[in-house]
């Protein structure tokens, strides 16, 4: 299955992106299911059709669907839900509160992760496009297996069984003490079962030939900013972007005097966008005179995007940003294929890489983990450019 996920800031147009992208791979000829895991959702508004939790025919080889993550949660971690519930109202919190309380923060986004892999496991559709929530936020997630890992696999299991073990015992006093009872079987299945479907999932999303990210950005300072940072993010967790769409550019012929400083400030913009991203393929989309809505302005949108072309297409197979741990040490690597290192200066700002090569000026968003150390070396290899950081020298 080919996985494809459309991500950026809020209202950028990453959900007409999507809807239009279904509708070139499914007349192709791609079995496609566009799934929106943005908890605002917008994709049924985009196809101007009603769409649920099930997948619904938008059109030949086309399906749409909405995550409710109230029934996701309930399929996943139901009897965990309910435990808890349980728990926190023998401790004085009303029904409701307690209910609400019971859903763990960021579960409604990790649950769109889940069926994700749900729907690759099953392997009902070629194409799946993921419609996610701004920036993606929901991959940090996948960080999951690997801090989890070892407390789940050496210390979960064994509780898990010394738990069930030990319950028809220790129940009959627990219980009127505590007033609540202590977790079964089922409730102690429920964390581990999730975190292997995290795990091999994140198997799924980390191959570059099967999994994809598209960032959808605008020619704006902050948008882009934003951008930049959740291609830092994706970069740190080994998942692959392959393009970025700049979306909404005034044409040419707009010639009216009310427009004329916006222009101006986005073809700047226009340009960051090109070098700050490079040698990522940028594709633009301009901003039309009509409300990207119905499937009859998706077209027009998909022939602008795609026109002729396959969208499933990895378009850049080269990893652009790696973010490598050695010991205590980090060190960034971007691609800059054919440019000497004494081309290169560096400059660091806040949580920004100024990056100047000749007459062109990148700027890179860094990740957390890179943000409060400063570069302390740079060298350049096989087309990358290997920064070292370090503690404030």
């Amino acid at each position: 299955m080919r996985v494809i996920l459309m991500t950026g800031k809020g209202g950028v147009g990453k959900t007409s992106v999507a809807a239009a992208t279904g509708l070139r791979c499914a007349e192709l000829g791609y079995r496609t299911l566009v799934l929106s895991t943005d908890p605002a959702h917008s994709l049924a508004d985009s196809f101007d059709l009603e769409l649920g939790h099930d997948p619904k025919q938008v059109r030949t080889n086309l399906w749409g669907a909405e995550l409710d993550a109230l029934m996701e949660l309930e399929g996943n971690w139901g009897a965990v839900k309910r435990y808890i519930t349980q728990v926190l109202q023998a401790r004085g919190l009303e029904g409701v509160q307690a209910e609400e309380l019971a859903i763990l923060p960021g579960m409604d986004e990790i649950f769109g992760l889940v069926r994700m892999k749900r729907h690759y496991d099953e392997g009902e559709f070629d194409v799946l496009i993921i419609d996610s929530a701004p920036t993606g936020t929901a991959l940090r997630l996948l960080s999951l297996p690997e801090v989890g890992g070892w407390y789940m696999r050496r210390f979960y299991k064994p509780l898990q069984g010394i738990s069930v073990a030990l319950r028809p015992l220790v129940e009959p006093i627990f219980r009127p003490i505590a007033g609540f009872s202590l977790p079964d079987r089922e409730v102690m299945d429920a964390p581990y079962e999730f975190y292997q479907q995290i795990e091999a999932l994140e198997k799924v999303l980390t191959d570059n030939t099967q999994t994809s990210v598209r960032l959808v950005t605008n020619p704006e300072k902050m948008v882009i900013k934003e951008s930049l940072r959740a291609h830092a993010y994706l970069s740190l967790y080994n998942v692959s972007t392959d393009l970025v769409v700049a979306n909404r550019i005034i044409p040419d012929r707009v010639s009216d005097p009310f427009f004329q400083r916006w222009k101006e400030s986005q073809q700047q913009y226009r340009r960051e966008i090109h070098e700050n991203f490079r040698p990522l393929p940028v594709k633009e989309v301009p901003l039309y005179s009509e409300e990207m809505c119905g499937l009859d302005a998706l077209e027009r949108l998909k022939e602008t995007l795609y026109n002729d072309e396959d969208p499933t297409q990895v378009y850049y197979k080269e990893t652009t940003i790696r973010v490598i741990q050695e010991k205590n040490q980090y060190s960034l690597e971007l691609y800059l294929p054919g440019i000497p290192k004494d081309h290169i200066q560096l400059n660091k700002t806040g949580d920004e890489l100024n990056i100047t090569i000749g007459n062109h000026r990148r700027n890179l968003v860094l990740p957390q983990a890179l943000a409060a150390l400063q570069p302390a070396g740079a060298k350049m290899e096989a087309d990358y450019l290997k920064i070292r950081f370090a503690e404030g020298l």
